[in-house]
């Protein structure tokens, strides 16, 4: 696409990658996505922020023609889709200088054999003059690398975000105008990226509440005129009150953990308490990351495959704590036809949650009378600690 225009002198080149469907060879991708660079031309020098995945090289270059000189390349954030170009361009514009944080230099040195001679290092809250412009830059650790940083022009109150307030999400849109489609897009963007830094975040959303801002421009996805609108949606997933929701992973190899699920979410329902129920042979698991965002609750169910829960389940306990989620309570329920130490596996792999553990439900074959009494007793301690939780809207 063609350079445009989001403020006086300052264009987006999007890239969009229309037919990505996975990214880091983990992460789904059902809308395809995009990698923003963004041209601030001050009256005395120019500045490229950010440049494109190497797939896309065609598409940053054909926007380039016409440009002849770049004073400043600037490298937000080390990963191939952000840098993956600053070989070629540092050839293509030889008197420019790569301006990036004192941790990425390394990483740009060592992942794309970049010069060093090539690299000036910004302190954090330094600027640098464009003339009549200028670039502050803003270091946000662990947003999602040690070496991330945003950038910010005072003049146009432009803040150039890296991945924070972005979205995987190919459109042809320059704004985030479709808010419902950006929303969700970005909150999958939060869920799968963002989350196992949320403590962190919350730091970096406090350092950048200090600067007067109109316009967001994020390094994937479309940008933000209003950007009350992706700051609030940050702000409730970083710290507003969890949902009165259980999220259920499963595996049913057999009838009999369906059954069971089955059961429980009728159960929570009748204690008012909502449900998302996830079938991982058919879910995405995108949408999973999206629901452990702002649910209170995780019950894990899986059947026994030989001595331990079906792969399918354990990977996505490995894969909620890994997110780091703000879950506050959890339960396990397993099927079983000779024995086994599934429930034990289950909880080992989302101990790093720190939850608490409201009941475990251990069955042997079809769900009995027994087994369903014990399954409401697990929907009635759920629904009673988010009643009595502070934390949780019911």
């Amino acid at each position: 696409m063609q350079a445009r225009e989001i403020c006086p002198n300052i264009k987006a080149i999007i890239s969009v990658h229309w037919e990505r469907r996975l990214f880091d060879a983990l992460i789904p991708l059902p809308d395809g996505t995009s990698y923003n660079a963004y041209l601030i031309q001050g009256s005395g020098k120019t500045a490229l922020i950010d440049s494109a995945d190497p797939d896309l090289r065609c598409n940053l270059f054909a926007a380039l023609e016409g440009v002849d000189s770049i004073d400043y390349l600037v490298s937000l954030h080390g990963e191939q889709d952000h840098s993956g170009l600053l070989p070629d361009l540092l050839q293509r514009y030889p008197m420019a200088t790569l301006l990036c944080s004192k941790k990425a230099e390394e990483i740009l040195v060592s992942h794309l054999a970049i010069d060093k001679q090539r690299i000036q290092t910004v302190e954090d809250a330094e600027s640098i003059s464009l003339g009549d412009l200028s670039l502050e830059f803003i270091y946000t650790p662990w947003v999602h690398w040690p070496e991330t940083m945003c950038a910010y022009v005072p003049q146009r109150k432009c803040l150039f975000s890296c991945d924070l307030f972005g979205s995987h999400l190919a459109t042809a849109d320059l704004f985030s105008d479709d808010k419902p489609r950006v929303y969700e897009a970005a909150k999958r963007y939060y869920a799968e990226i963002m989350m196992p830094f949320r403590t962190i975040l919350q730091k970096n959303l406090v350092k950048l509440a200090n600067y007067e801002i109109d316009v967001i421009a994020p390094s994937h996805g479309p940008c933000h005129r209003e950007p009350s609108f992706i700051v609030d949606a940050y702000d409730s997933w970083v710290n507003g009150k969890l949902k009165n929701e259980v999220v259920i992973p499963y595996v049913s190899m057999h009838g009999s953990t369906a059954k069971m699920v089955h059961h429980l979410t009728q159960a929570l329902v009748k204690e008012g308490v909502s449900v998302r129920v996830f079938d991982l042979t058919v879910t995405d698991i995108g949408q999973l990351a999206i629901a452990l965002v702002d649910a209170a609750s995780i019950v894990v169910a899986s059947p026994t495959l030989l001595v331990g829960p079906h792969p399918m389940v354990g990977y996505a306990a490995a894969l909620a704590n890994s997110l780091r989620p703000r879950l506050k309570y959890a339960g396990v329920m397993v099927s079983y036809a000779w024995g086994g130490k599934a429930i034990e596996q289950i909880a080992a792999a989302i101990s790093g949650l720190k939850l608490e553990v409201l009941g475990t439900i251990l069955q042997k074959g079809l769900p009995d009378q027994h087994c369903y009494a014990e399954i409401e007793k697990l929907a009635a301690a759920v629904a009673k600690a988010h009643r009595e939780d502070d934390e949780v809207q019911c």
